[in-house]
């Protein structure tokens, strides 16, 4: 398997070095691997960090600066950050309003954002509150996990806590609308072919040309089931199914859609998911109230996709849209 790489031992350090030189709005501590946006902490505002293994770019450190997150915290491939991270980012992102942990259902990143949040306050008093992500209906369990794993909704729920923060609304206030993000959002997602982890340099399992696996996991975590290639209307069908049968998404204020490629697939074919999702949504009474399309949870160099659906309020809608300005999402400003 070809990559562009140098030494496996040194892509997360190196593509670091590589988003420093991108984007100089931010400021990177490359001894603890850690992302800030470059005007952290903010005086009275609530810090928003998050974190996990690398290999799901731009998540998370794409979404750090304004209206988004305040810092994101690398750890190697696939491997969650380790908490002396976690507690350095939690102190340099306390601008006195305290600091949320958006925390993705992965039993390491649990348990290491845990240990930090009780660290922090321990060394400096800083109030820290968590958010855990669980919004996989794939599966009740898996590998990585007790419970659903935190997948595509983790991308909202940042962006939405962030407009909050950046509004000026308390940790508790923050907190709640990150919880419900989470409790109102669904994921469901499939593969068409395997990851390749840069150390292993083969693909993580085996999936013929004639299968796709439904209910994939971001780190190449088995599905659901393996069923026969078929076209992409299906395939929407698929993973629609199980999320509209977990949550009544008709009525109200709509949804935020969110169709978002593994890392292999390109915008085309994600624009044409996009408008099967969208026909099957109509057919079941369910409004897009707004979209997003595009890479922005991945699992490396995966083909495959995911679905996202999140009851929207007028709240959470006006937050959505509010101003954000990172690397990975922009509009607004």
């Amino acid at each position: 398997m070809k990559k562009l790489i140098n030494d496996p031992a040194d892509v997360v350090s190196q593509a670091l070095l590589g988003m420093a030189a991108a984007h100089p709005e931010l400021r990177v501590d490359h001894e603890n691997k850690i992302v800030y946006r470059g005007d952290a902490p903010v005086s009275g505002k609530v810090g928003l960090i998050s974190g996990g293994g690398s290999g799901h770019e731009p998540l998370h450190a794409g979404f750090v600066g304004p209206g988004m997150l305040d810092a994101a915290c690398a750890g190697e491939i696939f491997t969650s950050p380790v908490p002396d991270q976690m507690v350095e980012a939690t102190k340099r992102v306390d601008g006195g309003a305290g600091v949320l942990h958006i925390v993705k259902n992965y039993t390491g990143d649990v348990m290491n954002f845990e240990m930090a949040a009780e660290m922090a306050a321990a060394e400096t008093g800083v109030e820290v509150a968590s958010v855990v992500t669980n919004d996989d209906v794939a599966v009740q369990d898996s590998l990585y996990t007790a419970g659903r794993r935190g997948v595509g909704v983790t991308v909202l729920l940042e962006k939405i806590a962030g407009a909050a923060a950046e509004q000026g609304r308390s940790l508790t206030e923050v907190a709640d609308v990150a919880r419900r993000v989470n409790e109102g959002g669904r994921s469901m997602g499939m593969a068409l072919t395997s990851c390749t982890v840069p150390a292993a340099g083969q693909p993580t399992f085996e999936l013929p040309e004639t299968e796709i696996e439904i209910g994939i996991g971001i780190h190449g975590e088995p599905g659901r089931r393996r069923v026969p290639h078929v076209p992409a209307r299906q395939v929407a069908e698929y993973l629609l199914e199980p999320i509209l049968a977990d949550t009544d998404f008709s009525g109200g204020d709509g949804v935020i859609a969110f169709v978002n490629g593994m890392g292999g697939t390109p915008l085309l074919e994600l624009y044409l998911m996009f408008h099967e999702v969208a026909g099957i949504l109509e057919k079941a009474g369910v409004r897009v109230a707004r979209s997003l399309v595009g890479p922005y949870i991945t699992s490396l160099d995966m083909a495959g996709c995911s679905v996202t659906l999140l009851k929207a309020d007028e709240d959470l809608l006006r937050l959505w849209d509010a101003p954000v300005r990172t690397p990975a999402l922009r509009w607004g400003v």
